[in-house]
């Protein structure tokens, strides 16, 4: 799980880089790589929920982010991530 601190003044350059973080995080959460990601509501934080082998990989994901360079991430192992929309899921079959 990385927990990222956003920056108190969210410059025009920030603002603009939106959009593209918003793809990115899209695309990610259909490959798999990104599991949850969650906006605090005064903006200040992002919790995310990654699935990576190693911290090295973790890290490239991260900088992959457009607004990586704006973030200061703090990263923490979890054991396991339970969600109810996994658990709840129902087989067509």
């Amino acid at each position: 799980m990385v927990e990222f601190e956003l920056p108190e003044t969210m410059t025009e350059e920030f603002l603009a880089l939106i959009p593209q973080q918003r793809y990115v995080i899209n695309n990610m959460l259909v490959e798999g790589s990104l599991k949850s990601y969650s906006l605090s509501i005064d903006r200040s934080r992002l919790w995310a929920i990654f699935s990576a082998k190693s911290e090295f990989e973790l890290m490239e994901i991260i900088s992959s982010m457009p607004l990586s360079d704006y973030m200061t991430p703090q990263i923490s192992e979890l054991m396991f991530h339970n969600a109810s929309e996994v658990l709840m899921q129902f087989s067509l079959n």
